[in-house]
């Protein structure tokens, strides 16, 4: 496992993105190089040197060295213990090196320790002063506010990265996206910076354009982006949507990353008979992941099955499941242990000639049961539910499997209760006390004649823990056109005035959240074919007696202007299929052109829902939406 620090007592751990930012990770290459056959003494103010040497093996210390007199003594991670700084004069290790990015600092605070050893410090891996919001700290969040996509132009597949200038609802200004492409083998195709000079201006990175622009052959990698001049907060956020090309039908759309590597990953389902289904690993870092350092096993079974090869910095594999496990089918699941070597990876499944791309998800390494779940008050009702949507049981087919998502938790207590598109409910369903390897898999639309939403809640009768990280896949079918898709996300507590620690969740400020602001994207043409897009609208309620919803829907152009608005209610419960096409006229849609958008607001209340593009032979695409 890589020992890092992705996250500290304030969150996210800046100084790891700081570490690992592929520019930094050049400049301690460089390092490691200048270092060779030399030892070395590290200062370490903030913790950092685990990190710094679980990136960079070449740097790792003889000695580590500490100014908390309360550390001194303790294990130093590296097979000796933390010394006191004012012993650094004596060390026999022969270059100093501390851990900050602040040269000026360290050169005044050590220069009466060093006893004629060179000093080096992390100044050389920083980042260009272009590059950083003026007035802040180095190490400030908003500096580092990165992510990693998939991405991909071949002959039979594109996509593009959609989003939009949320950053100017902070008051961002000369905001830019910094990117650099990495192909399978983890080398630099490209590199570039894409301004967005108007506030709320939508944003698209097509494969194709720069394939184009740069002159590449195909290429399947990642796509590393930096957020420069970003306000608010460090989440970088888009849609990832995927087409085949050349007759190939496929279709498919995927959330961003997290961008903090994880330890494990779930959500990941066993395919069927007749499909193939490839994990995309790709490295996060600029240090290379040992073979067998990467594993996966069924949910809940200890028998693992590793990667028979090392995978280079920020190299793209692709991993057959079913050659690691020929006899393993859905509906069983898998979970990805990953030692925190990438960010959340993609999973591509490929079923009579069409594919569908989907995410794992965070399996959690800090959650324990919590019995408070067992014994909410009432003021917050249902408590956690995960919703989602049930398309018309006349075409499409629905699925659900609940998902075990953090180390700990051994059985998911769960049911379903339905409901209509008004909010009337039509059914309850206990599933029982799943088992951590369950295989379960529910068929909605054998449960209803109905279009409207479910969901999936803690029920605690036969027994049973919760960790609040409840989480399920969605897959759906088209039972004419055989297109299917996917998605995956967990429960939260809806729309209740009391809270209960970080819930219902807001997307700006503390809890409890109660208004709404999401993205839905609009339509694109692809040849000769137009794609419109969908949102699946729905108004969770954990309470009963809870008011009927009053949505804005506001229709932005690319350019981030104001076209039109219009609204919708939607009663608590119930649920509301907002397509832009009938909801707007069609030269307002043809004003907003590919890039506009259409921003989702509610004061009310918290609305969530799942979007996607479709055309009209049954081709559609599917993921849970993002908010701003």
């Amino acid at each position: 496992m890589l020992d890092i620090r992705t996250f500290g007592p304030q969150g996210g751990n800046v100084l790891y993105k700081a570490l690992a930012h592929p520019l930094a990770a050049e400049a301690l290459a460089r390092m490691e190089a200048e270092f060779s056959g030399r030892t070395l003494a590290i200062y370490d103010p903030d913790d950092a040197a685990r990190t710094l040497a679980a990136l960079y093996p070449g740097l790792k210390p003889a000695c580590v060295y500490v100014h908390d007199t309360e550390k001194v003594g303790q294990p130093d991670g590296f097979g000796g213990i933390l010394r006191a700084l004012v012993e650094l004069p004596a060390t026999e290790a022969d270059l100093i090196l501390a851990l900050s990015f602040d040269d000026a600092k360290m050169r005044a605070r050590l220069k009466v320790l060093q006893n004629g050893r060179e000093l080096h410090t992390l100044s050389p891996a920083c980042l260009p002063e272009t590059m950083l919001v003026a007035g802040r700290p180095y190490l400030d969040k908003l500096n580092f506010a990165t992510n990693f996509a998939f991405f991909r132009d071949t002959d039979q597949f594109s996509c593009r990265i959609v989003t939009a200038n949320y950053w100017s609802n902070y008051g961002t200004e000369n905001l830019r996206y910094w990117m650099r492409l990495y192909d399978t083998s983890g080398s630099v195709l490209a590199q570039w910076e894409q301004p967005v000079e108007r506030a709320g201006a939508g944003i698209t990175i097509d494969s194709a354009e720069v394939r184009r622009r740069f002159d590449l052959p195909e290429f399947t990698g990642q796509l590393f982006i930096h957020v420069l001049g970003a306000r608010g907060h460090d989440v970088v956020k888009y849609a990832l949507d995927t087409w085949g090309k050349n007759g190939n039908p496929s279709l498919s759309v995927t959330h961003d990353a997290n961008a903090w590597p994880s330890v494990r990953y779930a959500t990941l389902p066993a395919p069927e008979a007749d499909e193939t289904l490839i994990v995309w690993v790709q490295n996060s870092h600029a240090t290379t992941i040992p073979k067998g350092a990467i594993t996966f096993n069924r949910m809940g079974e200890d028998v693992s099955h590793g990667l028979d090869q090392s995978i280079g910095p920020f190299e793209t594999v692709s991993v057959n499941i079913g050659h690691l496990f020929p006899n393993l089918r859905w509906p069983a699941q898998l979970e990805m242990r990953s030692g925190r070597h990438l960010v959340r990876p993609r999973y591509e499944i490929t079923q009579h000639g069409r594919t569908r791309i989907a995410h794992l998800n965070v399996e959690r390494d800090n959650l324990r049961p919590e019995p408070a779940i067992r014994q909410f008050p009432p003021s917050l009702g249902r408590g956690f539910l995960l919703p989602f949507p049930i398309l018309d049981p006349q075409y499409f087919e629905t699925f659900l499997q609940p998902n075990p998502m953090s180390e700990a938790i051994q059985s998911l207590p769960v049911r379903l209760d339905l409901f209509d598109e008004n909010g009337s409910k039509t059914g309850s369903h206990f599933l029982g006390d799943l088992p951590r390897n369950h295989d379960t898999a529910v068929a909605l639309h054998t449960m209803t004649d109905q279009q409207g939403h479910a969901d999936l809640v803690y029920d605690f009768r036969n027994g049973g823990e919760a960790d609040g990280w409840l989480h399920a896949l969605m897959r759906y079918r088209n039972h004419i056109s055989g297109h299917a898709a996917e998605t995956s996300f967990g429960a939260h507590i809806f729309n209740t005035l009391m809270t209960w620690r970080s819930e219902p969740q807001s997307y700006a400020g503390p809890p409890p959240g109660l208004s709404t602001r999401l993205f839905l994207k609009l339509g694109q043409r692809i040849g000769d074919e137009t794609l419109r897009s969908f949102c699946c609208l729905i108004h969770p309620a954990s309470v009963e007696g809870t008011e009927t919803s009053e949505t804005t829907l506001l229709l932005y152009g690319a350019d981030g202007t104001l076209i039109a608005q219009t609204g919708v209610r939607i009663r608590p419960n119930g649920s509301f299929i907002v397509r832009p096409d009938e909801q707007f006229q069609p030269d307002h849609i043809q004003q907003a052109g590919e890039g506009g958008y259409v921003l989702i607001r509610d004061l009310t209340c918290r609305l969530f829902g799942y979007h996607g593009l479709k055309n009209d032979t049954g081709t559609f695409s599917l993921d849970h939406m993002f908010g701003f």
